[in-house]
């Protein structure tokens, strides 16, 4: 895309977006602590997640993307080989690795900041190679243009997700069906 979304303040969940959490993965959320992006259709599309559940089970994911119609499309540069791509450059590239290493420092920093995960590791592969870019766009997302190099890199890639509209729709008398996705848009992750 030639204009990725704009980074959005990091705001308290609403019940609306509780809801929209619900229908866009078809399950309540657990440990939800905000709403670190907004899609520009105005719905959540990353959330920030405690470092445990509530159970006590740790949950290092800090960034989590909620947005089925951007999860599919990083679904599509995945299977495309995208990861691997990113991970062989890592290899080759010592400055694109330091700043991804600076990435996986800047993620950890920010989960700790909530509580320390001792000897968990950051998300999506960090800092050695690629294993989610759902991950690494979340963090892209929230974190803002420029603190994850292949996170910016494959944000770059997707299309404009929102364009044909909201993955869910909400209203005051809602049912809990998603709205109009067609199927050539794959299920989420």
């Amino acid at each position: 895309m030639e204009t990725p979304p704009p980074p959005t303040p990091r705001t308290e969940p609403t019940d609306a977006d509780v809801e929209a959490f619900k229908q866009q993965l078809g399950r309540p959320p657990r440990g939800l602590r905000a709403i670190a992006h907004r899609c520009p259709c105005g719905q959540p599309d990353v959330v920030e997640t405690a470092p445990r559940l509530p159970d006590g089970t740790p949950f290092p994911t800090l960034y989590y993307l909620t947005c089925p119609k951007a999860s599919s499309a990083i679904g599509t540069l995945e299977a495309n080989g995208v990861m691997k791509e990113m991970t062989e450059r890592l290899g080759r590239d010592p400055g694109l690795a330091a700043a991804y290493r600076a990435a996986h420092e800047d993620y950890i920093r920010r989960r700790d900041e909530i509580e320390v995960l001792q000897g968990f590791p950051s998300a999506g592969g960090m800092p050695d190679r690629v294993k989610c870019l759902h991950v690494l766009v979340a963090h892209s997302l929230a974190a803002g243009p420029g603190v994850n190099p292949l996170g910016d890199e494959a944000l770059a890639m997707l299309p404009e997700w929102w364009r044909k509209g909201a993955c869910v729709t909400l209203d005051s008398g809602d049912s809990g069906e998603r709205d109009g996705r067609d199927d050539s848009e794959g299920d989420e992750k």
